[in-house]
Order: structure tokens, then sequence, then C-alpha cells
């Protein structure tokens, strides 16, 4: 049977995500999200977040807008409803027949848990997101044939061109990867003297050759 993909990545400030948006209004974190369908109603879907938060608004300005339904003391659960189809990160992963299975939101950055059948999904899956958001890739897992505990796959630096080592590097030095962010792609891009352009195509030709050389580790 083949090997399933374990992914882990993180969108920055993707808009068009209700809970993002919401944790960002509120300066907090989400820790859990659940969402639900009513059989009379299929092309609607409930969805319900847990938020952390020093404070917390009395309303947000985001459509659909989250109401409290429950309070912990420390966080509170908001919840809204949508439209199916309404076009948010999930729902891309979720075309693919891929359940997100954890969903967070960090410094105004959504992070996605899911599993991919395989190298060619998962490929379509990032080539979907990478199309409409700013997407790190930032843990992949590949799991045995044989159905054994899932282990990381280890690649090769010598894959990489010294342009694209010396982009990964700088990028990683300066905090690119980091949350929050110590440096934006403007900036890694000055300190190597390139174009925010340039910088760009040499960090996703970079992680696509990761990407390749890790699931093609399992074949």
């Amino acid at each position: 049977m083949p090997s399933g993909i374990r992914a882990e990545i993180t969108l920055e400030n993707p808009p068009d995500c209700v809970v993002t948006q919401a944790a960002i209004e509120a300066d907090g974190r989400v820790h859990s999200v659940s969402k639900s369908t009513n059989p009379e109603t299929p092309d609607r879907v409930a969805e319900e977040f847990r938020l952390e938060a020093e404070t917390y608004p009395d309303s947000f300005e985001l459509e659909p807008e989250p109401t409290e339904v429950f309070a912990y003391g420390s966080s509170a659960v908001y919840s809204f409803q949508r439209d199916l189809g309404y076009g948010c990160p999930c729902e891309v992963v979720e075309s693919f027949d891929c359940p997100v299975t954890d969903v967070r939101v960090h410094d105004g950055s959504l992070h996605l848990t899911f599993h991919a059948p395989d190298m060619h999904g998962l490929q379509a899956i990032i080539g979907d997101l990478r199309d409409q958001y700013a997407l790190d890739v930032k843990r992949l897992l590949q799991s045995q044939q044989d159905h054994a505990d899932e282990h990381l796959v280890f690649v090769d630096r010598s894959t990489l061109t010294d342009r694209q080592l010396e982009v990964l590097e700088t990028a990683h030095r300066m905090g690119y990867f980091d949350h929050p962010k110590g440096a934006n792609a403007g900036e890694v891009a000055d300190e190597l003297e390139i174009t925010g352009t340039t910088f760009t195509e040499h960090l996703a030709a970079a992680q696509t050759k990761l990407l390749d050389a890790i699931l093609a580790h399992g074949d």
C-alpha cells in the first residue's frame, strides 16, 4: 500500500479565513476549530473555535461575524456560519478529499495539519495553496509501508544549488521562518542584494527540491 504524508504548514495572515482574522482582531490565539453541517441545509457550514486572548472584543468587524457561545474563564468559544464553498484555506485542502485534522492560529498565522495520500496529492494541494497564500511547509512525516510509526525523512543538502542554500540559510538566520517573523521577504532580499521576486523564486525552487527529495525517499 502507498505510504501517506502528514503535512504541517503555515499560511501567513490569510485574508479569507474568519478564524485567523478574529484572532488578529483580538490579538489572541486559537487552539482548536470544529465544523459541522446540518443535513437540512447542507450548503451551510457551522464553525466553532476556541480563542484565548487578554481581552475579548464586544464584536468583530468580520463577515460572517463570530459570536460568543461559551466562556471557559481564560478562553472563549465563538461560532459562525458560512456558505459551503466560501473559499477559505481549509476548503482548498478539503477539495482534495483530505480532511484538515488540526487548525491553530498563532501570531496572525494559520497552522494546518492534514494527511495526503501520496506525493502527487501533496504537491497538488501545496500548489493550489501557494497560488493564493504565502505558505511555509513546516514539517513533513512519511509513514512506513508496513504502517509502523511515522518517521521524519532527512534529505541531502547537496540537492540545493549554492544560491538556493544561501537563500534558505539567510532567511533562516534573519528569522524569516519565525513566528512572528524576524524579517520579511523584502528585508531578506535586501540582505542578499536581490529583488523580492528573485528571492521568492529561489525560495520556492529550494522548497520544491526539498519536498521532492523527502517524498521520493519513500518510493
